[in-house]
């Protein structure tokens, strides 16, 4: 089984090779064997594809915006001609299952090119007037934006980045994760199948130093990453040294909240989505699973039932519904924060243990109840498929200890009480939430979340504000009024 790239890079329309670079091993979560070789970029590279997307995206910005529309459709239109391919290579790179990556990585990128497709052409400025004079405003692209993928959806976060970038005007160099990078070459490929002028969106590999001379360089304009809490930190105060803009998407602790009155299926449902996709590496993730006293038992018990029916397996066979975890470092942290819940003291109702298949980096549906707010489980980011139930008996308790957290990604709430359902959301301090619901992300929709857990939105109409900038122009009708 292999999967590797014609080459590492992808600059200025072309692929791209430099063997002095570091190596990076592209591993199958399922087996740990070694599927491809990259090289990281090497600083005459990183140069180069800056210099490409500097030079190109002048003459990219002046077209119509219906010209950049129509490019940005083609290439939805080839993600989704491509669809079984492309679930394969997000598979392997990934370890997610078919079932997962044939409806939810690919599709949501192809979602996210084709409405940014349909929004560029209808961004436009506004006219104040003044009496005789009058003011009107101009939304002009950034220039050059750096895009820094995480792990956990490569192609997904490559499009949603790329997409409201290159829709207004802006060029992209984009750097994937070094533990999936290979998603973003075969996307870099479709744009340039699409018609995409080359030097526009270019792929260089690597870790965090790559990173670092990306997002300091005099050429870019703006930042967005998705990552962890601690690399945006190092990674927004590298930024603002410059005054670039920045959109970061970082990590979640967050709440779940279930009412008594709950639809006790759903609510299990929504619980296991919120913890068990994607092996539970989604940032979102609703980790923390408030549960009211009245439906905890049954909540439980259903619970365990469903999760120990969840299949584990090899991702690429299509009865499979959990993969393995990413890489052996993942599954290290998360088989940690299992060991150290059970020496807290939490409850363990089901899972608990790596799954031995294949070699794989597999862990057991995990679920801990009667967890309390002051152990590690219910503080810090496992992103991994390990869920934390806590008990809870008022409305007024369940939000102060939901807010109780550094993190603000998302939150959910669960009630057969719409009225509450929206109260309880109203005092939720979460940038996305949901109400009956977990973990929909429609493209249509902004993303982002409060606190430590980021700044700006992904997606929806509030991209425009996140990857254009305002211009206001005073037009004098008459004389010019002089003191002096």
């Amino acid at each position: 089984m292999k999967a590797q790239p014609t080459a590492s890079h992808f600059i200025d329309g072309a692929f791209v090779e430099d063997t002095s670079g570091a190596v990076i091993e592209v591993i199958y979560p399922a087996t740990g064997a070694v599927l491809a070789r990259l090289h990281e970029a090497t600083p005459a590279l990183i140069d180069r594809a800056l210099a490409a997307a500097a030079r190109a995206q002048g003459d990219w910005a002046a077209l119509r915006p219906v010209e950049r529309a129509r490019i940005l459709r083609r290439a939805a239109d080839l993600i989704r001609a491509h669809g079984e391919e492309l679930a394969r290579l997000e598979t392997l790179d990934t370890g997610k299952p078919l079932q997962e990556t044939r409806v939810a990585d690919w599709p949501s990128g192809a979602d996210a090119l084709e409405y940014f497709a349909g929004l560029a052409p209808t961004v436009t400025g506004e006219t104040i007037p003044l009496g005789r004079d009058f003011i009107y405003t101009l939304r002009e692209p950034l220039g050059v934006c750096v895009g820094i993928g995480a792990w956990n959806y490569p192609s997904q976060i490559a499009c949603w980045k790329s997409a409201p970038a290159l829709a207004f005007g802006n060029a992209m160099v984009f750097k994937p994760s070094e533990v999936t990078p290979l998603s973003a070459l075969r996307l870099a490929e479709i744009y340039m199948q699409a018609g995409l002028p080359p030097g526009l969106f270019n792929v260089v590999q690597g870790r965090g130093a790559v990173g670092g001379a990306l997002i300091t360089d005099a050429r870019v304009a703006k930042v967005s990453l998705t990552g962890s809490v601690p690399t945006g930190r190092k990674v927004y105060a590298a930024a603002a040294e410059g005054m670039r803009y920045v959109t970061m998407e970082l990590g979640g602790k967050s709440p779940l909240i279930l009412f008594d009155d709950a639809n006790l299926d759903d609510a299990v449902g929504a619980a296991m989505m919120a913890n068990f996709y994607s092996s539970g590496q989604v940032c979102s993730n609703g980790t923390r699973v408030f549960v009211q006293k009245g439906l905890k038992d049954a909540f439980l018990a259903r619970l365990k039932e469903r999760s120990e029916a969840i299949r584990l397996g090899d991702p690429l066979e299509e009865a499979t519904q959990m993969g393995p975890l990413v890489s052996q470092t993942q599954l290290d942290k998360v088989m940690g924060y299992i060991d150290t819940a059970k020496r807290e003291g939490a409850r363990l109702v089901t899972g608990g243990a790596r799954a031995d298949l294949n070699s794989g980096y597999f862990v057991q549906p995990t679920v801990f109840a009667d967890v309390t707010d002051d152990m590690t489980l219910a503080r810090e980011e496992v992103f991994g498929p390990v869920m934390a139930v806590l008990d809870f008996d008022t409305e007024a308790e369940a939000i102060a200890r939901a807010n109780a957290t550094e993190f603000g990604l998302a939150a959910g709430v669960f009630t057969a009480d719409l009225t509450r359902a929206h109260r309880v959301v109203g005092q939720l301090q979460a940038g996305t939430c949901w109400i009956n619901a977990y973990n929909l992300t429609p493209v249509e929709g902004p993303f982002g979340g409060n606190k430590a857990s980021g700044v700006g939105r992904e997606n929806g109409h509030a991209a425009v504000q996140h990857y254009t900038q305002v211009k206001s122009v005073y037009v004098g009708m008459g004389p010019v009024d002089a003191s002096f």
